[in-house]
């Protein structure tokens, strides 16, 4: 028992400890970094979400296409599928919804196919004119379909590429300060790489692992005629995971992503019509940068200089309990620094697994009043293919 109370007690404190690794001077003012199809990043499935948005590095499970394809190598079962589902930003409206299908199929012990279907709905939208006259009532959607590879390639490493699709119809057509708009398209693609080390200690087995997937390299979208293109989100997750059994019943997991976004930081500007110390910001967006310079300069870019570009990474912490590898209890942290958007939350969650079903939800808390995040949840149900077939068999 004693050994569980420090467990317990180093879980609160690595929940915590991310609340501290940005303890220092901050800029001026805001300078947030802005995409087209910001929906990619929403973390969609319960069990990460559970945890903080941390997933790069956890052990397997079927919704690996979005956090890392490459863990899907590891996993035992030949076959599975899941569905998520999360109504978004309640505190604000109640007809946005995400829902996320996925799934997996091994092919021998060495390759494994996967794909999954992000779908957005942002309800029903007014549009009226310069002169607030009605001009039509739109339901906008956005939706990214992927496939994935994935390739085991030792005892401790696997390697994994995705492509994808994605669609983003925002107008429905419709005329916008007299220009026509239209749905936008673009094709991205992930790469990944995960590192699984399974070692007993103390008569126990314990698992360290680690992941990188590089996320949405790709085209820039449009909802013009082309002159005007945004930059998607492309980012860079990097996660650690250690896993440790107290018993033949209790496992702990302890997780840490962080994220930083591959696309340039908005350039500072001196205004002297308005105020000749003031610092603005131009947007950024629409930079004419192309995408491969971006990724490489986004490093370097941030008008702040080092400081700011740690503050462009955002960090996800939490714990993950097992019983008897049926019931789990989750919670983490989520933590944006004020100048880049200013998400910090926490979550917690909960898990029950049978021998073909899996049913996981996530609650989120934000750290500050009238949140739009307020009361998220988001469900989850799993289905495991091979486990159903031996059933029947």
């Amino acid at each position: 028992m004693t050994r569980f109370f420090r467990l317990m007690a180093v879980a609160f404190l690595f929940i915590f400890a991310a609340q501290s690794l940005y303890a220092q001077s901050t800029l001026s003012g805001a300078n947030v970094i802005t995409t087209g199809v910001p929906f990619l990043t929403i973390a969609p499935d319960s069990r990460a979400a559970g945890i903080g948005d941390a997933g790069v590095a956890t052990s397997p499970d079927v919704n690996a296409q979005h956090w890392n394809p490459a863990k899907y190598a590891f996993l035992e079962s030949d076959m599975g599928v899941a569905l998520s589902y999360s109504p978004w930003l309640r505190a604000l409206v109640n007809d946005i919804n995400l829902a996320y299908l996925a799934g997996y199929k091994k092919l021998d012990e060495y390759q494994t196919l996967s794909a999954s279907l992000r779908y957005f709905s942002l309800g029903d939208i007014l549009f009226y004119n310069e002169l607030a006259e009605f001009t039509g009532q739109q339901k906008p959607n956005e939706f990214a379909i992927d496939f994935g590879y994935t390739r085991l390639l030792s005892d401790y490493w696997s390697g994994a590429v995705a492509i994808r699709y994605i669609r983003s119809d925002l107008t429905g057509g419709q005329m916008i300060n007299n220009t026509p708009s239209y749905a936008g398209n673009s094709y991205a693609a992930d790469v990944a790489f995960y590192y699984r080390n399974q070692f007993q200690m103390r008569r126990a087995e314990n698992v360290f692992s680690a992941g990188i997937n590089i996320q949405n390299i790709g085209a820039k979208i449009s909802y013009t005629d082309g002159e005007v293109k945004d930059f998607i989100p492309t980012n860079m997750k990097l996660g650690i995971a250690y896993t440790t059994e107290l018993d033949d019943y209790n496992t702990f997991t302890f997780a840490f992503d962080a994220n930083k976004l591959l696309v340039p930081t908005p350039p500072e500007i001196t205004d002297p019509y308005y105020n000749a110390d003031s610092t603005l910001f131009t947007g950024g967006i629409n930079s004419d940068k192309s995408v491969v310079e971006g990724i490489f300069t986004s490093f370097g870019d941030a008008p702040g200089g080092f400081k700011e570009e740690l503050q462009e990474i955002t960090l996800s912490a939490g714990v993950e309990y097992w019983y008897n590898q049926q019931f789990a209890l989750r919670a983490g942290y989520f933590h944006e620094h004020e100048n880049k958007g200013n998400r910090k939350f926490m979550t917690a969650g909960a898990g029950f697994k049978l021998n073909v079903f899996s049913l996981d939800f996530a609650y989120l808390f934000p750290l500050a009043h009238n949140h739009p995040l307020a009361n998220t949840l988001r469900f989850t149900l799993s289905f495991d293919v091979d486990a159903f077939s031996g059933q029947n068999k």
